[in-house]
């Protein structure tokens, strides 16, 4: 299955934007009425739907870790330091992750931005 993305309530919309022009599959916690949500629940929302999220929130980071840890299946997190990396490096390494994996090789993953 194609990977389809869920995008943290803290990504710019600029990233959103620029993957949908390049067809990419995304729902974003606030199209979705989860922005509410704890860090937990959030991965949770994500994995129900078989979404991959995409977060620059550190929390994330240690709730995948901890999951990892535990053996809790989650849908697979890609995390970026927002200092650290642009909005378009942002959008051309989220968009060759979407095109050129599978959903299922991001189960139980964490993969770091930029690639």
């Amino acid at each position: 299955m194609a990977v389809a993305l869920y995008m943290d309530v803290h990504i710019p919309k600029a990233i959103t934007i620029g993957l949908r022009l390049r067809d990419v599959n995304i729902i974003t916690a606030q199209e979705d009425k989860a922005d509410n949500l704890s860090d937990p629940e959030l991965l949770d929302r994500a994995t129900s739907l078989q979404r991959a999220l995409f977060t620059f929130d550190d929390d994330l980071l240690a709730e995948a870790d901890k999951r990892q840890q535990k053996g809790i299946v989650f849908a697979g997190v890609i995390y970026a330091h927002p200092l650290q990396v642009s909005i378009g490096t942002c959008v051309r390494d989220l968009e060759m992750i979407v095109k050129a994996g599978e959903s299922e090789e991001l189960i139980n993953q964490v993969i770091f931005l930029p690639l």
